[in-house]
């Protein structure tokens, strides 16, 4: 859903003709996703429309590059670890 959102926002019934699920499946993951803060909603009309939130992608993007330094690193000192100990 988030890589049919960043083409540009939708309404909830457009998203749900996109999708082979329910209407109420389509508006439960948007609810979660915007819990989450990744996406949000405005009002036009009677229409819900929902498009990308940049503040929390770029806050899960910044999760990611800290989680996959902290990993590399890890693995850094593991193996550097290992290959000092002797063990080839």
């Amino acid at each position: 859903m988030l890589e049919y959102l960043i083409a540009r926002p939708h309404p909830v019934g457009e998203l749900a003709d996109h999708f082979d699920v329910s209407r109420p499946a389509i508006s439960k993951h948007l609810r979660i996703l915007k819990h989450a803060n990744l996406v949000r909603e405005r009002r036009e009309g009677r229409n819900r429309i929902y498009e990308l939130n940049p503040a929390g992608i770029e806050a899960l993007r910044a999760y990611f590059d800290r989680f996959w330094t902290d990993a590399l690193a890890a693995f850094k000192r593991a193996a550097e670890h290992k290959n000092h100990g002797g063990l080839t």
